[in-house]
């Protein structure tokens, strides 16, 4: 009997399912617990916004130094005998679409000038719009017949469109022309896409072709003698902006313009953003290191650092009030 008991006890010793022992499984390893006391949480809210306000600070004042011209021309370039009925004269082939408008400088603008176009209430966002283009069509000149996603713009006289899609065939195309003191302005279109989208995304082989050939023209056409690659007013907006308010980069003024100077500008009013209610805007715009204008980083600084310093202060007084 002896015998059998010990026999029995050793095979189920062996088969125990005990784990073997290790500071890991039994949960005995070193931690941190910080016990966060009064004390340590006043300093930290303190630290956050000592932090915090001084660099809003800086950004806002940074924000400040970019001087920005910003003029609505949607509007003012209409013939008054056309005010009641814009769409009217934006689709008609024959009107006038040159429209002259000044603008001043109110403080020095330090070269280089960035000159941007603004549309508002253009959805660019859109799903069906986002979709509408063939990035390998873009790419490559053997795929130059590879029009899926692109309907209704795939095709037109039954051969296939390059580059395909609505993003394409809605290129903004109303042109600037700029004088000061009867001076012409050279601006400059080099190097206004991101060298990543012309090296990467648009072929130096793909050349444009029936583009903007067929009944509905729906903006501006291209030059069939230039790559892709590098046509950058394409490139620009072929990157769909997020938000139905946006911003994309026209071009470069190379010199500076003083305070005070009057700025001719020779719009030619092309682009139709009257039949959905849109608005165009030119914008005049300098850099600083904190980029263009944007009050927004500054005022999210130094509202976090001020709520911070409040609940900090908020914390010492019931703390004195009110003691452990």
């Amino acid at each position: 009997m002896k015998g059998r008991r010990s026999s029995s006890d050793s095979s189920s010793s062996s088969k125990t399912k005990k784990p073997q022992y290790s500071k890991f499984t039994q949960q005995e390893l070193s931690a941190c617990k910080p016990i966060l006391t009064p004390g340590y949480v006043i300093g930290i809210f303190i630290i956050v916004g000592v932090i915090f306000i001084p660099v809003g600070i800086i950004s806002l004042f940074a924000s400040e130094n970019v001087v920005e011209i910003v003029d609505r021309y949607d509007e003012g370039c209409i013939p008054p005998n056309y005010s009641d009925d814009m769409l009217a004269y934006i689709q008609n082939s024959d009107t006038n679409k040159t429209c002259t408008r000044s603008l001043k400088a109110t403080k020095l603008m330090k070269s280089p000038v960035y000159i941007y176009y603004q549309l508002d209430n253009f959805y660019q966002n859109h799903r069906r719009y986002v979709k509408s283009r063939n990035d390998k069509q873009l790419w490559s000149k053997k795929h130059e017949d590879d029009t899926k996603n692109c309907a209704p713009e795939a095709t037109s006289n039954g051969l296939s469109i390059v580059p395909c899609g609505l993003i394409a065939w809605s290129l903004f195309n109303d042109s600037y022309g700029f004088s000061i003191k009867n001076k012409m302005v050279k601006v400059s279109k080099k190097n206004i896409a991101w060298e990543s989208d012309k090296k990467n995304k648009f072929g130096s082989d793909v050349y444009p072709k029936n583009f903007q050939n067929g009944v509905l023209i729906g903006g501006g056409k291209l030059n069939s003698s230039i790559p892709l690659s590098k046509q950058e007013d394409l490139i620009v907006w072929m990157r769909t902006a997020a938000l139905p308010t946006f911003r994309k980069l026209y071009g470069r003024i190379e010199s500076d313009i003083q305070a005070n100077d009057s700025v001719t500008v020779i719009i030619e009013n092309n682009y139709n953003t009257y039949s959905f209610g849109g608005k165009k805007k030119l914008v005049l715009s300098t850099t600083t290191w904190i980029g263009g204008k944007n009050d927004f980083l500054g005022i999210a600084y130094i509202t976090v650092g001020g709520l911070c310093l409040f609940l900090a202060i908020s914390f010492i007084l019931v703390y004195v009030v009110m003691p452990r």
